[in-house]
């Protein structure tokens, strides 16, 4: 019982850093936006800059599971941390010095922090819960996963909060302090190396070999690139230079939107245990039904656009129904992949799957400038877009009758 109160009170010190990091990386993601729109910098070139965030993702999610399993979590939490202060304290000069090199290295570093963070943090709750208690993993799984996306909704708001109140380096000199204190914090209150995998991995054990985890990730990949292609750039640039938005009322509604997404991830393990027998947990047969519909919402937003009625309402109320839809998967998901993960070598299961979200999401940010330039930009822009993303969610779909085969293979193959 005291062990278990252990790891519990651990598992609450490492999610409150986690917490603290992503308020403070959607502050930083939302002043750097607003410093580049300051400098004149149109939406296709911002975004742009965004890509090696998403590159480094890709290849730290996959070095850090590895780290993770030879050093532990707390490693790893550690250098997440530090990375991002050592981004704000770059950020505190005179934000004339601030070149586009100089953001871009940033904005790299950030994305390595905030997925050596996330890895560490999800990781964590494969050592908190018992290892048959799965409805009790999919909750804290989807506590953590949802807070995280409200909590970087509302860190865009705090952005724009704190440079209208202390400027570009004062807020990035307050966020650097709030993040040393986590830090010291984490790194007091955690034990010494927790999520070590018992034998040194080996360079060769950073690819995944359980065909559960493959067939996972491969469908995040192109779920998250579904989301990506058209959210991350089109939409934006289509709500302000067709719909004629200003950039602060869409700034504002897509930070709304990430964090009624989060709340939805929150609450999903009660909207599927009322939907299934009480004592069974989800598995790949969910996602196959949740992935499906998936494209529903996206097929209604396409005929409206197709048919000149993409008015802001519609948009709107179609983006709420996506959002809903897109962010219970998302849930699954996250679930699932923990759930999969063996003990012994939890980050580095977890670290290869977050590198294909990582993957599918710089994908699709880039397939979201191209086609919607290529598509001819306003309505035919973001209508090639949505088309790119239909195919992306049927490309996420075709994995999971191969996940379920792998499921079935596994339980078969674990004693009971």
């Amino acid at each position: 019982m005291g062990a278990m109160k252990n790891s519990s009170n651990e598992y609450l010190v490492i999610t409150g850093a986690y917490w603290v990091f992503t308020l403070t990386d959607g502050a930083l993601r939302m002043l750097i936006l607003l410093h580049l729109h300051e400098l004149g910098m149109g939406p296709l070139a911002i975004a742009s800059l965004f890509l090696f965030y998403e590159f480094f993702g890709v290849l730290t999610n996959v070095a850090g599971g590895w780290l993770g399993a030879r050093f532990g979590l707390k490693t790893t939490l550690f250098f997440g941390l530090a990375l991002q202060i050592a981004a704000c304290f770059g950020l505190t000069v005179d934000p004339s010095r601030l070149s586009i090199f100089r953001l871009t290295l940033i904005q790299s570093m950030s994305g390595v922090a905030k997925d050596l963070t996330k890895m560490s943090a999800k990781s964590y709750v494969k050592l908190v819960v018992p290892a048959h208690d799965r409805h009790g993993l999919m909750r804290w799984v989807a506590i953590l996963t949802g807070s995280k996306n409200t909590l970087k909704g509302l860190g865009f708001f705090l952005g724009a909060f704190l440079m209208e109140g202390l400027g570009f380096a004062g807020a990035c000199q307050l966020m650097a302090g709030a993040l040393m204190l986590a830090l010291i914090f984490a790194t007091t209150m955690l034990p010494r190396a927790p999520g070590r995998a018992s034998a040194k991995p080996k360079l060769d054990s950073l690819w995944s070999r359980d065909l559960r985890i493959n067939w996972l990730a491969a469908a995040r990949f192109f779920l998250f690139g579904s989301r990506d292609i058209w959210f991350v750039l089109a939409l934006p640039v289509f709500l302000a230079q067709t719909l004629g938005w200003s950039r602060e009322g869409v700034g504002a509604f897509l930070a709304l939107w990430i964090i009624g997404y989060g709340v939805v991830q929150a609450s999903t393990p009660g909207w599927i245990r009322n939907a299934r027998k009480a004592e069974e947990a989800p598995d790949g047969g969910s996602l196959i039904f949740w992935t499906g519909i998936l494209i529903l919402p996206l097929a209604a937003l396409a005929a409206a656009i197709a048919n000149g009625h993409a008015t802001g309402g519609v948009l709107a109320s179609g983006l709420a129904l996506f959002g809903v839809i897109f962010a219970v998967n998302s849930a699954l998901h996250s679930y699932l992949i923990v759930d999969y993960a063996k003990s012994d070598n939890v980050s580095r299961d977890v670290g290869f799957y977050y590198a294909a979200n990582a993957a599918g999401r710089l994908v699709g940010t880039l397939l979201s400038g191209w086609l919607y330039q290529a598509g001819g930009l306003g309505r035919r822009g973001l209508l090639t877009c949505m088309a790119a993303s239909m195919i992306f969610v049927l490309g996420s779909w075709l994995c999971l009758p191969s996940l379920r085969r792998a499921e079935r293979s596994e339980s078969a193959n674990t004693p009971s």
